[in-house]
C-alpha cells in the first residue's frame, strides 16, 4: 500500500480527536508515500442535516484553518511523505447551485477531492443512508422498502455523475456501493448489478476515477469493500483509475480494508 487517498481529520465533527500529526506519523509507519486528507466539506447553505447531531460536514468557519494547517504540514513533512489537501464533497439533489458556488470559492485550495452520495431525497425530505442500521431501517419504512432506498441511492449517484458542479467538480466518485453498508441485515429483493455496471459506464465516459474504499470490509454488516470485486474488475476493463482509500476517521484506521481489495487494481 503506497497511497491512502480518503482520510479524515481532527476537523471531522463525527470523527476522533487524533491530530494531523497522528495520522501522518501513522501513515509513514505503514509505508504510505501519498496521503490525501479528504475532510467532509461543509454542507450546502440552506440544507438541514438530517442526522441526529447534525455533524455530517465540517463547520464552515473552520475551512481556512483546515487549509492553512495542511499547507504547513505539507512543508514540514515533504521529505518523508506527500500530503494532499482535499475534501469529500456531498452531492445533494436540489443543492447543485450551492455546491457549485462553494467549489468555485474553495477549488483553488484543493489538490484532490471526492464526490460522494450520503443523502437521498424523498420529496422535500432528505435522509442519510449510512448513519446507522436503525436509521437505515427507518428510512426504508419511510420510503417504502429497502429496494426503494437502493433505487434512490443509485439514481442519486447517477445524478451526481451528470451534475454540472463547475470547473472544480471532484473527479473521483466516492464509495459507490455505500448503500450496501447494512446489507447483512437489510438486503434488497432486487439485483442491482446491471445498474452498477451502467453507472461504471457513465463514470468511464466522464473520465472520472473511482474511490476503492476499504472501510466497508471492516463494517460488520457489510463485509466487503466499496465496491466489491465484480465491479472493480469491470472498472478495470473500462480503464477507470481506482484509488485506494481507507476512509479513516482515526489514525489507527489508516489502510483499513486494503488486504480485502483486489491487488490487481493497484498493480499499475
Amino acid at each position: 500500500m503506497k497511497i491512502d487517498s480518503h482520510v479524515h481529520s481532527p476537523y471531522c465533527p463525527h470523527g476522533s480527536s487524533d491530530s494531523f500529526e497522528d495520522y501522518i506519523e501513522r501513515a509513514i509507519t505503514l509505508g504510505i508515500e501519498d496521503l490525501t486528507f479528504t475532510e467532509h466539506a461543509p454542507l450546502p447553505e440552506g440544507f438541514i442535516d438530517p442526522t441526529p447531531d447534525r455533524d455530517s460536514g465540517m463547520e464552515r468557519g473552520h475551512l481556512l484553518d483546515y487549509f492553512r494547517e495542511l499547507g504547513l504540514l505539507k512543508e514540514r513533512y515533504k521529505e518523508k511523505i506527500r500530503i494532499k489537501t482535499g475534501l469529500e464533497v456531498d452531492y445533494i439533489e436540489g443543492f447543485e447551485a450551492e455546491t457549485k458556488k462553494f467549489l468555485n470559492k474553495v477549488g483553488k485550495y484543493l489538490d484532490d477531492s471526492i464526490l460522494s452520495v450520503h443523502f437521498i431525497r424523498d420529496e422535500n425530505e432528505w435522509h442519510c443512508i449510512d448513519f446507522s442500521d436503525e436509521m437505515f431501517n427507518s428510512i426504508a419504512k419511510r420510503v417504502g422498502s429497502v429496494d426503494a432506498v437502493y433505487s434512490s441511492y443509485y439514481d442519486t449517484l447517477e445524478k451526481s455523475i451528470a451534475a454540472d458542479l463547475g470547473n472544480f467538480k471532484p473527479k473521483r466518485i466516492g464509495h459507490i456501493t455505500l448503500v450496501h453498508k447494512f446489507q447483512q441485515r437489510f438486503s434488497p429483493k432486487e439485483n442491482y448489478d446491471q445498474k452498477l455496471y451502467s453507472i461504471l459506464d457513465k463514470i468511464s465516459r466522464q473520465g472520472y476515477e473511482l474511490d476503492y474504499n476499504g472501510a466497508g470490509a471492516i463494517k460488520p454488516l457489510c463485509l466487503e469493500p466499496y465496491p466489491p470485486e465484480r465491479f472493480v474488475k469491470y472498472a478495470l476493463q473500462l480503464g477507470i483509475p481506482l484509488r485506494f482509500g481507507s476512509d479513516a476517521h482515526q489514525a489507527k484506521d489508516l489502510g483499513q480494508g486494503f488486504n480485502s481489495c483486489l491487488a490487481e487494481a493497484f498493480s499499475k
